[in-house]
């Protein structure tokens, strides 16, 4: 029953989920630990180690029969090394976090790591919406921009094992400035955080009649369901951003299917559909052939699925 089990952890800026999954993909045992309590005055990485070995001490039952931990971490992750090589600046003492090497020296298990938009594509390529596809775009559009790309059933790594930075390819090119330090990065128009922002001016300088106190990706969508069509027109135009990027992607990738995730990707009728219509009335008539645009299936368990994924291919 327990052959060959798999400790998953996925290290987000505010939790660490740990799971245990079996090599089919089968979820165990999971739970989850506050990683920001203080601010990040503890680093991280000392709290996903008590948090983990707590959790095993709760399942005991599983402890001694793991074969490998797969690690999801959230910034720029050497993969190789299983360091982090770069993060956002609000995420105190993470920035060089030896990962694999101090998970190895607590566990005495062989330990693969890899960035948390990598792992959500390629939890989606092995259990999820894009199981059986070998050449995949998973884009994750949240707070910023992530995303993993898949081709020819691989993940691309690149040199340093940091390539798929999906939010920082620049669209427009002296745009706005981005906290990466260049202009016009993609997640500064395309992120619902950009979307957001782009609904709150509206309303102060008068262009859009104010529908709620509290503008959030979520009270945009549930105001469009009511026929807002003011409403309607802005949040085209930020479909447009969104579109503007994957048909740049897809003329570089030639994808056969792309996944879109995040809480903005269950709003099928007002987003992932005119999306779809977009992208493919822009890109050439020989890639849009056979192209879907369709949403994930894996939610919050996305990177968990793909670290032990990634682990399964790095160590057997």
């Amino acid at each position: 029953m327990y052959d060959e089990i798999y400790l998953g952890i996925d290290i987000g800026g505010t939790d660490v989920k740990m799971g245990i999954m079996n090599k089919n993909g089968e979820l165990l045992a999971s739970d989850t630990a506050t990683v920001n309590f203080d601010m990040y005055e503890t680093p991280i990485l000392r709290t996903v180690k008590r948090a983990s070995a707590a959790f095993l001490g709760k399942y005991s039952e599983y402890e001694n029969k793991i074969k490998a931990i797969g690690v999801s971490a959230t910034g720029q992750i050497d993969s190789r090394a299983g360091v982090v090589t770069g993060t956002a600046g609000h995420i105190k003492n993470w920035q060089g976090s030896r990962i694999k090497e101090e998970l190895e020296e607590q566990f005495h298990l062989p330990v693969a790591v890899a960035n948390d938009a990598n792992c959500a594509a390629l939890g989606e390529y092995w259990i999820g919406a894009a199981k059986g596809v070998e050449d995949v775009i998973v884009i994750t559009v949240g707070t910023g921009i992530g995303g993993g790309i898949i081709t020819g059933g691989r993940l691309l790594s690149g040199a340093r094992g940091i390539a798929g930075e999906l939010g920082h390819f620049s669209i427009q090119s002296g745009g706005v400035e981005c906290t990466c330090g260049n202009r016009g990065c993609y997640e500064r128009y395309a992120s619902t955080t950009a979307l957001v922002k782009m609904i709150s001016e509206k309303q102060k300088i008068g262009e859009l009649k104010a529908f709620t106190d509290e503008i959030s990706g979520k009270t945009i969508f549930e105001e469009l369901g009511k026929g807002n069509a003011k409403l309607q027109a802005f949040v085209d135009e930020w479909i447009d951003y969104v579109s503007a990027g994957l048909v740049s992607l897809v003329h570089i990738f030639n994808p056969s299917l792309i996944i879109i995730s995040g809480g903005v990707s269950m709003q099928k009728e007002h987003f992932i559909e005119p999306l779809a219509a977009k992208v493919k009335a822009r890109i050439m008539p020989a890639y849009r052939k056979d192209l879907e645009i369709r949403q994930a299936e894996l939610k919050n368990n996305a990177g968990l699925a793909g670290a032990i994924y990634n682990c399964i291919c790095t160590h057997n």
